[in-house]
């Protein structure tokens, strides 16, 4: 029979294979009871600030006729995608910084994995979307009602989320495939793939890390659409005769950017660092970073040079106030 360590710090035991395990350890987010509870009222503090800001941009966009464009039914799906992405990994860290616990089930693993891939895809696909569509209004803006319809947004934004649940079922399917032979200790405070593979046993995780490989590939692609949308837009945004206009230009592309910056390059920072200069606690702060920050800024920056959703916003709440 094999013995599990309810301990934190204590060492797994081995296991043949991954019918075997029945819950993983997660990283714990602080050793002492002090900072436990520290970062559980953190946690509580950006949850509450993501679903505030991302149920804001949803309800002013459904309920505000005059916000039915493109860019804000992308926005809408950018907001949902974002809920997801933070309502998938903060209650379990919540629950495990205030009970003082590190334990996940496998099944409950395997769903935060699935979701969270599926909810980082999409993102992802609808951060370039929306580039496209900032692409379009600057540089074609002749052929936006064309290019950019209602039936047209509709089919782009199926296919971000489509394509996003098929990666995500992939990745978790081929990765809870794998025999897992090192014990169940993940170096991470929640379910995340490279952290699964290091449980793997020898040369049986190559098609998973090939999966990966196809991601980034499509990941660069994605990143390289964007950089040359922007340059063109840039180019076209320059030859604007005046200051006004190509001020005007410039504020409708800043939110898409500063979503698009902080979204890439805390992923990069956390995956792409030197292992030689990496430390626990750094890695802890970064796989922050990238997992929970980014949800809980976009409506912020979304919202600080748009003041058609400020004012929708306002209403909202106002409305809301008004009938309690």
């Amino acid at each position: 029979m094999i013995t599990f360590y309810t301990d934190p710090h204590a060492k797994t035991a081995q296991m043949s294979n991954s019918s075997s395990i029945r819950h993983f350890l997660l990283l714990a987010l602080a050793d002492t009871r002090q900072l436990q509870l520290l970062h559980f009222c953190l946690l509580l503090g950006i949850s509450l600030a993501a679903l505030l800001g991302n149920g804001l941009i949803i309800s002013a966009v459904a309920c505000g006729h005059h916000l039915h464009t493109p860019m804000f039914f992308f926005l809408l799906n950018l907001a949902l995608s974002d809920l997801g992405s933070i309502c998938t990994i903060v209650p379990k860290a919540m629950h495990n910084s205030l009970w003082d616990t590190t334990t996940i089930s496998y099944t409950g693993c395997a769903a935060q994995l699935f979701f969270f891939m599926f909810f980082i895809s999409a993102e992802l696909s609808l951060l370039t979307i929306m580039c496209y569509n900032r692409y379009v209004s600057i540089c074609k803006p002749l052929h936006y009602g064309t290019l950019l319809g209602s039936r047209a947004c509709a089919h782009m934004a199926a296919a971000a989320w489509a394509s996003a649940f098929l990666n995500a079922l992939l990745h978790t399917a081929n990765t809870f495939s794998l025999p897992l032979c090192h014990g169940n200790a993940l170096g991470q405070f929640f379910c995340e793939i490279p952290q699964i593979l290091k449980l793997s046993c020898s040369k049986s995780y190559l098609s998973e890390v090939g999966l990966i490989g196809v991601s980034v590939c499509l990941l660069f692609s994605c990143f390289v659409f964007i950089v040359f949308s922007y340059v063109q837009i840039f180019k076209d945004v320059l030859r604007i005769p005046s200051e006004q206009g190509r001020h005007k230009a410039f504020s409708t592309c800043l939110p898409h950017l500063a979503a698009v910056s902080l979204f890439i390059s805390t992923g990069m920072f956390a995956h792409l660092k030197p292992s030689s200069n990496s430390s626990p606690s750094l890695d802890l702060a970064l796989s922050v970073l990238y997992s929970v920050v980014p949800p809980a800024l976009n409506p912020l920056i979304y919202s600080l040079k748009n003041q058609e959703l400020k004012a929708a916003a306002w209403r909202l709440m106002s409305v809301r106030f008004q009938e309690c």
